[in-house]
């Protein structure tokens, strides 16, 4: 069996398809396993493996351990049956064909960050990450799936091209732009999704779409915001892109006793606050006591005193420097000073480096879309979470919105919060799970109703809502449009 047999062989069994959505077995692995798919045996196998341009890693291969793991380490216990590393979209429509012929789960893994650790699975891994190339010419830029925000950032910088995206620099494009994209140029230009201006994608039909206004139109529309893995493997982006130039990074320390002015006086200027300027108002705790630190990213010189103003104190410590684009990202990014190969992951897989300085960390997070102002009662609850002793590791980042987000409809692409004030983050150390779940149980009544799909939550009971609002209806149709055997499904998958 040579490549593209099983495309053949998918067509051929096309008119035996059910056009009704399967249910998923009840019975399923920690991976998402099905419980009644069929056998898979070394000649199905070889013969996938044949069919490809890119590699396949099977168990007992030498870089099985590492292909396996995600950025989240204590997902490594999830052993996948193979991992798939597409050169093209040619390749990514075999893995769908094999898969689908073998009733086989799939999941599609980038940047490999997903909260809940569903860019794997027991099944079939499609990895997009050798598609990484960026390619920018005459206010357009052309950019792989496969490539990191680093690659990103780097690629467009010769051009002094930008297109606004996320901070942590092995996050992948793909993710981060079907889930819609929010970042540190947000208010100033949009988010990552609002610059797409089209996306090649393999459906579960096995078909290579170029999605646009034009050509399927409603699935372009759900790859704005809609979330990743849902409607079809994305395998290349156009994006157009903005001119980019200097920009200045900056930061106020308050200290812990005046942290609750600090958060009622940033959550009354920031989402108003000139759309250059963006700041994320954080909450970290480590050894000691907490900190609140106010960082930010602004184009020119930007006025801070009505920041200050609206606190009410002078920050006990500022700093601000002024610096390329590329070095803010790497700022912003927790690479600053670093070469694009160190701020990868180390290794010699697609997406790693071998000079790559990226650690891997054990984390886990929780989210809120914030629509209305903290009460001051919000504003203790929140506080009070950092009490007591044992809080080391546990963090709460609060990124402002509106700006050139507002400007954009909740309807006009499938990311619905263009009206709320700031997102709200929960992280902590992989193994305090605990304090996390209570401490966004805790703002609930203060937060609740809203959260960002990126930030994805597997304990999160309406996630339907949370993620999508008024848009769900819509995307249920597109998924049963695109997908209407749930070839791609994890437990929050849309449906």
């Amino acid at each position: 069996m040579e490549r593209r047999v099983f495309l053949a062989a998918l067509a051929g069994t096309a008119a035996g398809c059910s056009s009704e959505v399967r249910s998923p077995a009840a019975s399923r692995t920690p991976g998402g396993a099905m419980a009644s798919e069929r056998p898979t045996g070394p000649a199905d196998w070889n013969a996938l493996e044949r069919g490809l341009g890119g590699r396949l890693i099977r168990p007992g291969d030498a870089a099985y351990g590492r292909a396996r793991r995600l950025y989240i380490p204590r997902y490594d216990r999830i052993r996948p049956a193979g991992i798939a590393y597409c050169e093209n979209a040619e390749d990514v429509a075999e893995c769908v064909a094999f898969a689908t012929l073998k009733r086989m789960p799939v999941a599609v893994r980038g940047g490999g960050h997903n909260y809940a650790g569903w860019s794997t699975g027991t099944g079939l891994v499609i990895d997009v990450s050798p598609m990484n190339a960026v390619k920018a010419d005459g206010g357009r830029a052309v950019v792989g799936a496969g490539a990191r925000l680093i690659d990103l950032y780097d690629g467009l910088a010769g051009a002094k091209a930008g297109v606004p995206a996320g901070t942590c620099p092995t996050v992948g494009v793909a993710g981060l732009t079907l889930g819609g994209g929010l970042g540190v140029m947000s208010r100033a230009h949009g988010l990552t999704s609002d610059f797409l201006e089209s996306v090649r994608v393999v459906t579960a039909d096995g078909r290579i779409r170029e999605c646009d206004a034009r050509r399927d139109p409603e699935l372009f529309w759900a790859c704005r915001g809609g979330g990743g893995g849902n409607f079809g493997v994305a395998v290349e982006f156009a994006f157009r892109t903005f001119e980019t130039g200097e920009l200045t990074t900056f930061s106020l320390r308050y200290p812990w006793s005046r942290a609750a002015e600090a958060i009622a006086g940033w959550q009354r200027w920031a989402p108003d606050a000139p759309d250059g300027i963006w700041t994320s108002l954080q909450i970290n705790a480590s050894d000691g006591a907490p900190t609140v630190d106010i960082t930010g990213v602004a184009s020119g010189d930007p006025d801070l005193d009505p920041l200050v103003a609206a606190i009410g104190r002078d920050p006990s410590g500022d700093d601000s420097q002024r610096r390329s684009y590329l070095e803010a990202m790497k700022f912003t990014g927790g690479c600053a000073g670093q070469s694009a190969d160190e701020c990868h992951a180390q290794g010699d897989l697609p997406g790693q480096r071998p000079e790559g300085r990226f650690p891997r960390t054990d984390y886990a997070g929780k989210s809120h879309i914030a629509y209305m102002p903290l009460s001051d009662g919000g504003i203790g609850a929140l506080v009070g979470r950092f009490g007591g002793s044992g809080v080391s590791g546990r963090s709460v980042l609060m990124d402002a919105m509106g700006g050139a987000i507002r400007k954009v409809g909740p309807a006009d692409t499938a990311f619905p919060h263009r009206r709320a004030l700031f997102c709200v983050q929960y992280l902590a150390n992989g193994d305090d799970l605990g304090w996390l779940r209570a401490t966004h149980r805790a703002m609930e009544p203060h937060l609740g109703g809203a959260a960002y799909v990126n930030y994805i939550d597997p304990d999160l009971r309406d996630w339907r809502r949370a993620y999508y609002g008024g848009n769900l209806d819509r995307l249920v149709k597109v998924k049963a449009a695109y997908d209407p055997e749930s070839l791609l499904r994890f437990p929050q998958a849309v449906r």
